[in-house]
Order: C-alpha cells, then structure tokens, then sequence
C-alpha cells in the first residue's frame, strides 16, 4: 500500500491567533494605504509635469530605497527592538503622509516635492519591510510558518488589487488630496495594532548592542557562511531574472500583442492578483507532497510556460488564463523561499538575512526589467518573453542541485552550551585579535570523518564570526590535530558564545564523540598583547 503524504497545515491556520489576524488585517489596510498613494502620486504628476520620464520618476522613487536601504535598515532591525522600531516608522510615515496630503490640498504642490515625499515615504517602508518579515516567527508557531507567509502574500495582492480601484474612485468623488488622506489614515491603523501587540519579552544579552558597520559585516558574514540561506538566495536569483520579464512587459503586452487598453491591464492584473490568492490556498496542500524545493520548481515552470503562452497567444481569455498561472507560480517561488530564508536564520541575525533577500530580489527585478525592455525593443516583445522562458529552464537546470529548504530540520535557537571562557588577563572587550585553539586525538580510521564534519564546523565558525579558520596536524603527534579560529575582538568572541545554536551543538557533540583521549579536548583561548604605551591593544 502507498504510504500518503502527512497533511500540512491548512491555509487558515495562522488566523487562529490573534496577534497574526490582527496585525494581518492591519498590514492588509496599510498596503491599501500604500496603493492609494502610489496611483494618486502617478496620476497627481501628470497633471504637474506630464513628460513621461518625470512621470515614470515616481515609480523611481518609490521603489529605489527599497534596494539602497534594505540591508541597513535589516541590520537596524536586528540592533534594536522590532516592534518599537515598526511603531516610530509608521508613526513617521503616518506624519509625511498627512503632510503630502495638506500640501495637495491647499494647491502647494509641485513635481519635484511630490517626488521627495515619494522618496520619504519609499524609504519608511524600506526601513519597515525587514522588520515585518522578521517579527512573522512571534506570532505564529513554526509549524505554520508556510501558510502565514503565504498568507501574508495573498494580503499584498489583495491590497494591490483594491488600492488604485480605490484611489481612482477617491480621486473623481473628492479630489486629489483623497487617497494622500487616506493612506495616512491607513499609518495610524498599524500603529494601533502595534500598540496594541505586546510580544513575549525575548532573552536579553548582557553584551553592548552592535554597531550598524559592525551588524552589517556579521549579516553579511553570516550568509556567505550558511548553505540553507544561500540556497534561497541563489534560487531567488535565478527566478525573478526571468520572471522580471512578465512583470515589465505586461503593459505592452496588453496594448499591443492583446490589443486592448488600460481596462484590459487592469484585468490581467487582477487575474496575477486572483491566482496568487489561489496559490496561497493550495500551498499548504502542494507544499508537503512537493517539499519546498519541489514546490520552487513547480512555480519556476510555471512561469516559463506562461512567458512562452503569452509569446504566441493573442486571446485576451486566454491572456487572463495564462495570468491566472503567472499569480499561483509566482506565489508558489516567492512563498516557498521567503519560508526558506526565514529557517535558515536565527533571530539574531534574521532582519538582515531577509532584507539581503529583498536586496537581491528588488535588484533582480529591477535588472531584469532593463534587460527584457531593451531585448523587446530591439528583437520584438514575442521574442523577449521566448528569450525569458528559455531562460528560465535554462537557470533551473543550472540551479538544479541547489536544494531549497536545507533549514527545516536546523535548531538555531541559542544552545548556551559553552561556558563562559575562564579568564585570568584584565580582557577589555574591545581587545583583539583573540585566537581559540582545540585539540582532539583521532584514531586514523577516523580520521576522514572528522576532516568531513570539520569542513562543516569551519562554516559554523565563520558564520558567528571568526575570521580565519584552520585545522592542523601535529607532525611530532600523528594524530593530534589542533583547530584554530580567530575573531576580531575578545567581544565578537563573547558573542559567538551567546549565539552558538541547537545544530552547532549537535555538531559539536558528533566531532567530539571521535576524540580518543581521557580528558575532553582541550580548548584554550588566545589573546593578542596589548600595544606598547596602551593598556587595551
């Protein structure tokens, strides 16, 4: 008899708590908010200054801060405590918002303010969007981690879809100023529900807070280092390159391979928004059957079947069919990797392991857009979106062994199972470098499974923050090797104490269980000497 597949979760799951639900729905209005704002900016511009480059500017500046500053604003996040960080954010924005709105008003507006507000407002959610993602693991349990950021996708596209529908009808009833007031309005909702959302106090550290250059090095240290969260990364990549093509091109796809106009967009559109709500809702049931990496390829065929679809096909219906796919592939990829990404961090470091993830895809996305605009200008649109899905296959082959999903079965909640280094010398923390040294005796039939799991242990190492990493034989003592790491200061040392995870300790224990010896490894710790006139080096 076949053995069936577990359930998963079901899609609803995470609305059984109530922290989730209610900062759900709040995000959902803010988005509106958002949507309001963006088609209010671009329709307000052409009335100001109607030269399409200064019009497109808007889009510019909405979008742009979301790649220059999602890496230090996900360090930010992970420096200082999340939820305050959301509630001044918002609190911010709620104000630039009322501000733009008061100047459309009053007629004070021209093009180049509305292009600053818009900048303003593009930098608040840049600084926003890593904490959000972060804080997703507070408030539901990891089991149903999938469905809620499932969940949370199918709000983005709801908001996306009721937004401008919104916007355009405020605008012909009451005026420009209307949907600017509505999304400040939308600020001060999340801001409630954060006032409201009161968090498990999470364990504190005795250690001074990173600085921002130093927070940056480590989150960026951390995924060179980590295998799972590079896997999402590199995945990531290689979809939304091709994918890009589908988002950029659609208008013309529209206008002229479809022939229609703004209303027939605007359903294609709905139909990207419809099927990313169906794919949220089948997600928790393809998920275990697939897993997340088969899950990834599912969506990345997905759309390489409509990149291709839309290069032949000139039916409008089925235009709407092929972008009824185009939102279920779609959330199915980005779903699965932001899942993906989110396990292969510790809370320690997950803002800025995320927001490295939204780096990329902005970037991605924005590169790709470039490429597949010059390619349809120069060759024809058919031949960009057949470029777009030969690409596609040809990037999931070439990606075929990167394995989504590697961080599911990791612990990476602090283990706190090293104790704290004895020391005798006065230690200022800002003194360095300091230099730990490990010896283990291993018998020679062991000796290619500990080189094996020592190859993973220097990962680890250097994920927490050594610099330099080596392991050695004793050539007086075959047998005896030493492993040597060095960190930058006797303070990243105490952090890499206090951040040692679940796995690293799981690690650690089957390396240790090939010491022969009658003692534990010896484990000593080195110090550079302070420098001559000083008393901290």
């Amino acid at each position: 008899m076949a053995i069936r597949p577990s359930p998963g979760p079901a899609a609803w799951d995470p609305f059984r708590h109530r922290a989730f639900t209610l900062l759900w729905a709040a995000t959902v209005v803010s988005n509106i908010g958002t949507g309001m704002n963006t088609v209010g900016a671009g329709w307000l511009m052409t009335t100001l200054a109607p030269d399409p480059l200064t019009v497109a500017l808007v889009q510019v500046a909405t979008t742009a801060p979301a790649f220059l500053l999602a890496l230090p604003s996900g360090a930010l996040a992970d420096i200082f405590d999340r939820r305050k960080l959301l509630l001044a954010v918002n609190a911010a924005m709620a104000l630039v918002a009322a501000v733009l709105a008061v100047l459309v008003g009053l007629g004070r507006m021209n093009a180049v303010l509305l292009l600053c507000f818009t900048f303003l407002l593009g930098a608040g959610a840049a600084f926003i969007t890593p904490a959000w993602l972060a804080i997703v693991p507070q408030l539901v349990p990891r089991a149903i981690l999938g469905p809620a950021i499932a969940l949370n996708s199918m709000g983005v596209n709801v908001s996306r879809a009721i937004g401008p529908a919104v916007a355009g009808a405020l605008i012909v009833w009451l005026g420009f100023a209307a949907p600017f007031t509505g999304n400040a309005l939308s600020f001060l909702v999340i801001v409630a529900a954060l006032a409201w959302w009161r968090p498990a106090a999470a364990a504190g550290s005795a250690l001074p807070a990173e600085g921002l250059g130093e927070a940056l090095r480590n989150g960026l240290r951390y995924a060179l280092h980590s295998a799972p969260l590079r896997a999402a990364l590199v995945r990531g990549v290689a979809f939304f390159l091709s994918a890009s093509a589908y988002w950029a091109l659609l208008p013309v796809i529209a206008k002229t391979s479809l022939g229609g106009g703004a209303s027939l967009y605007g359903v294609l559109m709905g139909c990207v928004g419809a099927g990313a709500v169906l794919g949220a809702l089948l997600l928790p049931r393809v998920q275990p059957r697939l897993g997340p990496d088969g899950t990834v390829t599912a969506g990345s065929l997905g759309t390489a079947l409509v990149l291709a679809a839309f290069s032949l096909i000139a039916n409008p219906y089925a235009a709407a069919a092929a972008s009824l796919l185009a939102g279920v592939s779609w959330i199915f990829v980005l779903s699965s990797l932001q899942v993906a990404a989110q396990l292969a961090l510790p809370n320690w470091v997950r803002a800025r392991g995320l927001s490295l993830f939204l780096t990329l895809f902005f970037g991605t996305m924005a590169l790709g857009s470039v490429i597949w605009g010059l390619i349809a200008s120069e060759h024809g649109v058919d031949e960009a979106l057949l470029i777009a899905a030969g690409l596609a296959l040809l990037t999931l082959a070439a990606t075929w062994r990167v394995r989504v999903g590697q961080g599911e079965a990791l612990d990476l909640a602090p283990s706190m199972h090293w104790p704290a280094p004895l020391v005798r010398l006065d230690t200022p923390q800002e003194r360095g470098p300091v230099m730990t040294m490990i010896q283990y005796h291993i018998e020679p039939a062991a000796v290619a499974t500990f080189l094996t799991l020592m190859a993973e242990q220097a990962q680890a190492r250097r994920r927490l923050g050594a610099v330099h990493w080596w392991i050695m034989e004793d050539v007086t003592a075959p047998g005896l090797y030493v492993e040597y790491f060095v960190e930058g200061t006797w303070l990243s040392h105490l952090r890499h104490h206090e951040r040692v995870s679940g796995a690293d300790r799981l690690l650690q224990g089957r390396i240790w269980a090939l010491h022969r010896g009658p003692q534990p490894p010896l484990v000593r710790h080195l110090l550079a000497p302070p420098a001559v006139g000083t008393g901290t080096g």
